[in-house]
Formats: structure tokens, C-alpha cells, sequence
């Protein structure tokens, strides 16, 4: 997860944003351990990166380590505020995850390079503005794997429960799954307000050794967008 305190900046006075960088379960609250990621910067605009590594300060939730970072915007402008996380070794699962997370922030009205890619081995790139979006409104987002779309995957979509609100009628209610079409793109309407996380998913072509064994096992490859959304008041 990469959540940002706003999504969208009008003002200087709440220019400067606050982060969070979490590897956690959203819905149910299950928080993980996360090592320093690889990269975190933002890409303005569509067309200057920024590499945020250096910001990065971290913390613990509920004993686990998780990550913040204070940034100030400066120029008019989308933002794309992207991770590449420290492979994660899942043993109940036999192997690796990475997912590649990506927010978007616009400042200062102009609408800008939300659509920009960043470049990320897998991503998911926006065909709905990511936002000002109503409850209720549609996302839709191509998915992209090495650069090329990836048809018939899954995308797994999460609300983020925060303080564990909400409780799941049933399995399946916490994680909805969706997946692309033959041109790599999917489609999904949120019904409530607040932050829901994207995440296509895909094994690497190539392995992954683990130093505790020497033995080499499948990387899941993850491409994850966060979105928020507003109820009309």
C-alpha cells in the first residue's frame, strides 16, 4: 500500500503530503513485515522522475515494520508516486512477491500525466482518471507486464478497511477478483467510499533463490494501483 493523507491538492497550505507504505492484507488488517523498498520516487507530469528513496523513515504497526515519508508539491500537476518493494518470501506459498505500487496525486488543477507509465516490470496504467471519482463511479486500468499488455490475469481489488470497520458477509466478500480482457484491460465499479487497492497478478519468468536453502522458487509479480473515492454530499 502507498496512501497518501489527500489525493488531491488545491492549496499550498496542504501541499505537503504525508505517506504511508504498508504490506498488509487491506480489508482484513493483516499487517506483514516490510524490509526497505527498492525504489519509491514520483514521476511529474509524465516526464521527471525523482528518486524519494532517501525520505523514506520507518515505523511499526503492530510491531511490524511499515514506512512514512513527508514530501512537498511544488508545481501544478499529476503525480505518480511509485514502489518497487524488497522481495517478500511468502513459505506458506513456496514462494517470492513483489508488487509494484503505484498512487496518484494531482496538484494545483492541472490534470496532467495521470496516465504517464512509469516503467514498472509489471504495472497498472489508468484508462479512468484515478481521481475525483464518485462511489459508484467506474475504474478501468490496463495492465502491463514488461511493457506489454497482459490478457486473462487476474486483478484482485481490496477495500481498505480501516481499523478493521467492517466485517465480510462471507470469503469471498473480502477479496473481489476480476480479470483482464485479450488486450489486458479490466473494468470494476467501487461501492463505497474510501481507498480500494488493484492488484494484477502474474509469476516472473525467471526464479528466485533463497539464501536459507539455496533452492530456486517462483516470484509473484504483482502490479497494484490505490484509488480513492467520495460519496456526493
Amino acid at each position: 500500500m502507498i496512501l497518501p493523507d489527500k489525493d488531491i491538492i488545491e492549496s499550498k497550505e496542504e501541499s505537503e503530503i504525508l505517506f504511508h507504505l504498508i504490506f498488509c492484507h487491506p480489508f482484513e488488517g493483516d499487517v506483514m513485515n516490510m524490509e526497505k523498498p527498492l525504489k519509491f520516487g514520483v514521476l511529474i507530469r509524465g516526464n521527471q522522475k525523482e528518486d524519494l528513496l532517501n525520505i523514506l523513515k520507518g515505523f511499526r504497526i503492530d510491531g511490524k515494520l511499515a514506512w512514512k515519508a513527508l514530501y512537498k508539491i511544488k508545481r501544478p500537476g499529476d503525480y505518480v508516486f511509485y514502489a518497487e518493494p524488497t522481495p517478500y518470501w511468502e513459505p506458506a506459498e513456496g514462494k517470492f512477491i513483489v508488487h509494484y505500487t503505484k498512487v496518484i496525486v494531482n496538484a494545483f488543477g492541472l490534470e496532467e500525466g495521470w496516465d504517464a507509465e512509469v516503467g514498472l516490470k509489471a504495472e497498472i496504467i489508468p484508462l479512468t482518471r484515478p481521481y475525483g471519482l464518485y462511489t459508484g463511479n467506474v475504474f478501468r486500468g490496463l495492465v502491463k507486464v514488461n511493457g506489454k499488455p497482459a490478457s486473462f490475469i487476474p486483478v484482485e481489488v481490496e477495500y481498505y478497511n480501516r481499523d478493521k470497520k467492517y466485517k465480510a458477509p462471507a470469503g469471498p466478500f473480502v477479496t473481489q477478483v476480476i480479470k483482464t480482457d485479450d488486450r489486458g484491460s479490466f473494468c470494476y465499479a467501487m461501492p463505497k467510499a474510501g481507498w480500494w487497492g488493484f492488484a494484477a497478478l502474474t509469476e516472473a519468468e525467471e526464479k528466485m533463490k533463497n539464501p536459507e536453502d539455496g533452492k530456486e522458487y517462483p516470484v509473484e509479480i504483482g502490479a497494484v494501483i490505490w484509488v480513492k473515492v467520495e460519496d456526493i454530499k
